[in-house]
């Protein structure tokens, strides 16, 4: 099994209530809400905290991609990426991802992955990501109903560009380029790619169709998840493909301590301001044409495990943290009963990468390394043996040699 260290870069002094008539952490956000000293040494926090996971044994550190909003202050994840591509040793840099119909011309995305790659000496997983509609549709004015084409036009053009044996001529709809030759190559030539979804059936099948790895990049835990996982493995089974469970991700935010008790006491506040402060009000979460007609259907169809009356009462900060922990929001607790919870989310879900959220909302820095030292010493050796059985084809091969070899093993205590 794989662990991938992630956490949304959330600011951490928004107020209980947002001012503005209709609430949103996204899009139109007042601006006089956010310090831009404090948004720089939470970048620093992050970085340290990815470093020091990486010593701990995760097989990679993901960064991802959004645009005015307080929620994940990272509008390019190739930049933080390169302040741990030449900081780091051992495990994947994990871009999930860069919003392809976002940039233009896209080979942008080539070349940067492609700088990325060699400063890593071969460790990124290049990931692409549709974006949401706060991103695309009213941060950057793409029309809803261009952007899966966008997508996919940029999508070839930079996979193009990795492979191609010379220069070559690129005439789309949206990108005419007379001459792409990117310089340099991605040590890997083309490197893992991912392709984080929420259920659409279009995604699915361009993940199997080109071997890509699917995210299911939700923060509502098992039960929630369980239709739409599966799902994409009753889809996996019916195009015929192996069900290798290095094929799916998955999030889960983690809340490792000595006790229950001192979960509670460290993790509450945090996972509280990490529920109540990500708000998009329907005009900007659904644009008409964001999604296919298939995918609404399909969305209709499929019984949601945990309704939107308990994500509402999350998103009101009504949940208790045990209740949380019991739907699946959280998974917290001693190394014990965390490791055995998720072994059996893992199990249940034929999950092989785990996107481990060891930061969320304003949890302090010292808080969340030792939510790394926990995790990384003594859960994570417990799990690793969990489907050795399949090939990881999605994980670069210079990264799991390397975690391999230095990853802290299980220790048995003294008597």
């Amino acid at each position: 099994m794989k662990f991938h260290w992630f956490a949304e870069a959330t600011y951490n002094d928004l107020p209980e209530r947002l001012p503005q008539k209709n609430p949103s952490s996204a899009v139109d956000l007042p601006m006089d809400l956010v310090d831009s000293r404090k948004v720089g040494e939470h970048y620093k926090m992050f970085i340290r905290l990815m470093q020091q996971a990486d010593t701990l044994g995760w097989d990679g550190l993901a960064v991802n991609e959004h645009h005015q909003t307080t929620f994940a202050m990272t509008p390019s994840p190739n930049l933080l990426a390169a302040s741990l591509a030449g900081t780091t040793e051992n495990a994947a840099i994990l871009i999930i991802g860069d919003s392809l119909a976002l940039y233009n011309p896209p080979n942008r995305v080539a070349e940067e992955m492609a700088y990325l790659d060699c400063l890593s000496d071969g460790r990124v997983i290049a990931g692409f990501v549709f974006g949401t509609p706060m991103d695309t549709a009213f941060a950057y004015g793409i029309s809803p109903a261009e952007l899966r084409d966008r997508f996919h036009e940029a999508r070839d053009l930079i996979t193009r560009a990795w492979t191609a044996d010379e220069p070559f001529a690129f005439n789309g709809k949206y990108n005419k380029l007379r001459y792409v030759n990117v310089l340099p190559r991605p040590v890997q030539g083309r490197p893992p790619i991912w392709v984080p979804g929420s259920g659409s059936l279009e995604t699915w099948d361009l993940v199997l169709d080109e071997d890509y790895c699917y995210g299911y990049l939700s923060f509502f835990g098992l039960d929630n998840a369980r239709p739409i996982v599966q799902g994409f493995w009753d889809r996996v089974q019916e195009r015929g493909f192996e069900i290798n469970p290095f094929r799916m991700a998955f999030t889960q935010l983690i809340c490792v301590a000595d006790s229950d008790k001192e979960a509670e006491r460290d993790y509450a506040e945090a996972v509280n301001y990490f529920f109540t402060r990500q708000k998009a009000p329907l005009h900007y979460a659904t644009p008409p044409g964001y999604m296919t007609i298939a995918s609404q259907r399909e969305g209709l169809r499929r019984q949601r495990g945990i309704g939107a009356d308990v994500r509402q009462r999350a998103a009101n900060g009504e949940l208790s943290f045990w209740e949380a922990d019991e739907l699946g929001f959280i998974v917290a607790g001693t190394p014990e009963r965390v490791r055995q919870r998720l072994e059996t989310l893992a199990t249940e879900l034929h999950v092989g990468q785990l996107i481990t959220c060891m930061h969320m909302g304003n949890l302090p820095e010292e808080t969340a390394a030792k939510n790394n030292e926990l995790f990384g010493r003594q859960v994570a050796p417990h799990l690793r043996d969990l489907f050795t059985d399949f090939e990881d084809r999605w994980t670069p091969a210079v990264s799991q040699q390397r975690v391999a070899a230095g990853a802290p093993k299980i220790t048995v205590p003294a008597n």
